[in-house]
């Protein structure tokens, strides 16, 4: 059975110009996919057309006509109530109505929750949507950190809520059943922090769950934990740091090599290494955040992807739709929600 993908093509910063490549590019590596490309349909033609693809790639196509789009500085009340016709409400809605398994979009990240939010409602016993994405290690696996950005000021119960979706995210992807789970603080000790954050440690460590206490932001890369928890603000800012770093140490690497004629030549030499790692340090390769706690499967893109990069995010998607990702994490959240109350009631009716 093929996996169905809903895409607004208009979201991001390049729309069309990276979402029909991107979406090529992976229809010709996955046989069993099938894609819905959602914003005007004419546009979505002319691309479609100038990419010239194969009649076989062509036939896994379908078109949705979506007559606005969501800029990415349109306030989420705008996007929700003021363009109901975007091609963002109209790929969530497809997922809403069972046309699609998954969508991904690079638009706006406050218009995107919100309108995911609303139609797609949250799943018992969690009040908002958090961001979660993998990130690598120095073990040679992952670390899944939450939130990313959708929720910007947040109480303590929501970081409960964080960790037990982000416990149930690492379980259902096959990782242990009980996993690991770090606050990330300014320092490991029970003092350091603000109130919430605080408090918040205070709730993880009476739940059920496997908590270990704070961490820092070193320990994301070190391994330390399976799951490490915070706010959006931050975690936004530890997520773009990290990509700015390793953008600025591939850029350093590649100025010394070219300085002269000799590490030109020791260049041409160590090519294979340079390749390995540049590979290693890409973030392209990790793009695509789930939206998590939603009833549908929600891939999150960076707005400033290229190709490369979103078709990372729609294998992401297909990966999570392949993999029965929804029903496995509402699997687990009922057990450990059962387990572990989570001190506010659901908001989504």
């Amino acid at each position: 059975m093929s996996v169905r993908i809903a895409i607004d093509c208009m979201g991001g910063d390049h729309g069309l110009s990276v979402t029909v490549p991107a979406a090529l590019a992976f229809l010709d590596r996955t046989a069993d996919a099938r894609l819905l490309l959602v914003g005007p349909a004419e546009a979505i033609e002319q691309a479609l057309a100038q990419a010239r693809p194969a009649q076989a790639l062509r036939e896994r196509i379908e078109i949705r006509n979506a007559t606005e789009v969501v800029a990415m500085d349109d306030p989420p009340a705008v996007a929700l109530r003021g363009k109901r016709d975007s091609s963002m409400r109209v790929a969530v809605e497809l997922l809403k109505r069972g046309e699609a398994d998954a969508c991904v979009s690079a638009g706006n990240t406050g218009a995107l929750m919100a309108i995911s939010r609303f139609v797609l409602k949250m799943l018992e016993g969690i009040d908002r949507p958090a961001i979660a994405t993998q990130m690598p290690n120095r073990t040679g696996g992952t670390t899944t950190m939450l939130d990313l950005g959708a929720n910007v000021d947040c109480e303590p119960h929501n970081y409960l809520q964080f960790a037990i979706m982000g416990s149930a995210l690492v379980s259902a992807l096959g990782g242990p059943e009980r996993p690991s789970v770090g606050l990330l603080n300014i320092g490991e000790e029970l003092i350091k922090g603000n109130d919430t954050v605080k408090q918040a440690a205070e709730l993880l460590r009476t739940s059920t769950l496997n908590f270990q206490g704070n961490v820092e932001g070193n320990d994301i890369y070190e391994g330390t934990v399976d799951v490490v928890v915070c706010d959006g603000f931050v975690g936004n800012v530890a997520l773009k740091t990290s990509e700015g770093l390793a953008g600025m140490l591939a850029d350093f690497i590649r100025e010394e090599y070219r300085r002269h004629v000799f590490t030109r030549l020791m260049a041409l030499l160590s090519f294979p290494v340079l390749r390995r790692m540049r590979k290693r340090l890409d973030h392209r390769r990790y793009n695509g955040a789930s939206l998590v706690g939603l009833r549908g499967v929600v891939i999150k893109s960076h707005g400033s992807a290229d190709a490369y990069a979103f078709e990372y995010a729609l294998r992401r998607a297909y990966d999570a739709a392949r993999n029965g990702l929804l029903e496995r994490i509402t699997e687990t959240l009922t057990r450990l929600h059962a387990a572990t109350p989570v001190g506010a009631s659901n908001e989504a009716s």
